[in-house]
């Protein structure tokens, strides 16, 4: 059987290593979003919702069970998963719920579309949206085999190196616009090789819905140059039509949800290169801290490299009469004026915003041994994939033992709940820990009715010299002094943790301090908190 599906592929033109690579880029795909589900919370983690916005979030999405990340202002689709809830946009909760409604209100069609896979229902609603980013990156993987089939590893990279991007990669991993937005890109661009010009404009039209960038795709639209001026004629006329949905959108949003509908958005926008020229200084300046713990510098400098190598193939080799070079030319001038917002952080955004361009780039650049070194520091940001990619960082603990002890009754579990004075879990590996930024309590629950015996053990690290004590419920258990940046391995045997709610409480004697360049005031770091749940405790005499 394997003989003669190989022997299927070499009379289609392909070759069967390569269709193995492919392959095994869809598996590890599956395998990585396998890892991102929560049980009872489904890929709600992709959405990144942040704990000190939890009181202005709407009700409906409060009642639900959903993963949240303590000491975090969370991230973009937070805010568009409530739209998602009311895409009418007439619920007032929004106004307080999202940040900017009618700047992220422009950008419906996503949040409408989650709306109708998720038939109303809030649940489901919640779940659709992360699900959105895994068919678009499923969808795109087979769209690209048109002008990418597993003929060569040449091909391979350019098709690889598109889903694999850091730009897609944080897209799914983010649960955001940019990788649904490709895909509407690049199936115009399909529609127009196909001979179909009248649908393609309508993909294009509908995809400034999803993101207002998405019409620099329509520069496909455009003629040839030597085509007469009545294909210009039907060039602007296409071109109209494809702004017409948002900008009736934009007038709904100004007439019925109020605020600049307008709105570009907080410093999204600057001189040309000035913010570009920024994140270089940014990124070089950091490029000495980059550990195996933060790698991020390191990525942020491949993304930079490969921006810029995608920005001067399509600037200096023009090809005017390939749509794609029309498209990958709108998105590198975008580029020039891209603001710090874009920019900041790492990676920064630039790379999601800009993967038309990336897109382009692959398709346009020749093939052959000679352009080899121009199409590998195009993909560069594939080396960032496992981190951008990289599993959920979990609750922070571990919790081991007979399931007749960790589950109560009732099937309530044996929990562990860091306070908001810990910051968010952090994870390398299989390590994982929490940051303090002083004494900070944790509240272990006993689900059952009678006392049980436990072992506690992690490992304390601290940023400057200090003392640390731990107390069970006011009663102290263990301290320890620990020198500069010095760790310890903690074991504490035959605690006993009466039925219902414990508080652990660590103390500490000292101020926090700053470790490197990280802004947070940190005291003491506690990884690896492991609890095994042994036996119930004796009766008492």
């Amino acid at each position: 059987m394997i003989g003669r599906w190989l022997q299927s592929l070499k009379n289609r033109g392909l070759n069967p290593g390569v269709a193995l690579g492919y392959a095994a880029v869809v598996a590890l795909f599956l395998w990585t979003l396998a890892q991102f589900y929560i049980p009872g919370k489904g890929l709600s983690y992709l959405i990144a919702f942040g704990a000190k916005q939890e009181e202005a979030r709407l009700s409906k999405i409060r009642k639900l069970d959903y993963f949240v990340t303590k000491a975090s202002d969370g991230y973009d689709a937070q805010y568009y998963v409530q739209i998602a809830m009311d895409p009418s946009l007439q619920n007032q909760a929004l106004k307080r719920a999202v940040d900017s409604l009618p700047y992220r209100g422009r950008r419906i069609l996503f949040a409408a579309t989650a709306y109708a896979f998720g038939l109303g229902e809030p649940a489901w609603i919640l779940q659709a949206f992360a699900l959105q980013n895994v068919a678009t990156w499923l969808l795109l993987a087979v769209l690209l085999l048109h002008w990418f089939p597993p003929r060569t590893w040449d091909n391979f990279i350019r098709w690889a190196g598109t889903l694999l991007s850091i730009g897609l990669c944080l897209s799914f991993r983010n649960a955001l616009f940019d990788g649904p937005s490709l895909l509407l890109i690049a199936f115009g661009v399909y529609l127009l090789d196909q001979g179909r010009p009248w649908w393609s404009t309508a993909v294009f039209a509908l995809s400034g819905l999803g993101k207002e960038t998405n019409l620099l795709g329509s520069a496909a639209l455009l003629p040839r140059l030597n085509d007469g001026g009545r294909a210009w004629g039907v060039a602007v006329l296409r071109g109209l039509l494809t702004v017409v949905p948002l900008a009736l959108w934009v007038v709904y949003i100004a007439l019925f949800v109020g605020g600049k509908a307008g709105d570009p958005g907080a410093r999204n926008f600057d001189l040309p290169f000035a913010a570009y020229g920024r994140k270089w200084g940014d990124v070089l300046e950091n490029l000495p801290e980059v550990s195996a713990v933060n790698a991020w510098p390191l990525w942020g400098l491949l993304m930079l490299v490969a921006l810029t190598v995608q920005f001067l193939y399509l600037v200096l080799r023009p090809q005017w009469n390939q749509a794609w070079w029309r498209i990958g030319l709108s998105f590198a001038l975008l580029m020039i004026f891209l603001g710090d917002a874009v920019w900041e952080g790492y990676p920064g955004a630039a790379a999601r915003v800009l993967l038309p361009m990336q897109l382009a780039f692959n398709v346009l650049v020749p093939a052959g041994r000679g352009w080899w070194a121009v199409l590998v520091l195009g993909n560069l940001t594939m080396l960032a994939a496992p981190a951008a990619l990289e599993s959920p960082t979990g609750e922070g603990y571990v919790v081991r033992g007979p399931d007749a002890l960790v589950y109560g009754s009732a099937r309530e579990k044996f929990a562990i709940e860091y306070a908001d004075e810990w910051y968010p879990v952090e994870r390398n590996n299989n390590d994982y820990w929490c940051w303090a930024g002083g004494n900070a309590v944790i509240a272990v629950t006993n689900p059952q009715a009678v006392p049980l015996v436990v072992r506690l053990r992690f490992a304390l690290n601290v940023a400057t010299p200090r003392t640390v004590w731990l107390q069970l419920n006011g009663t102290q258990l263990w301290s320890t002094e620990l020198d500069d940046h010095s760790s310890l391995n903690v074991t504490l045997n035959e605690l006993v943790l009466p039925p219902g709610s414990s508080r652990l409480v660590f103390v500490t004697d000292e101020p926090p301090s700053h470790l490197g360049s990280d802004p947070r005031p940190l005291a003491f770091r506690l990884q690896n908190l492991r609890v095994d749940v042994q036996r119930p405790a004796p009766p008492a005499n």
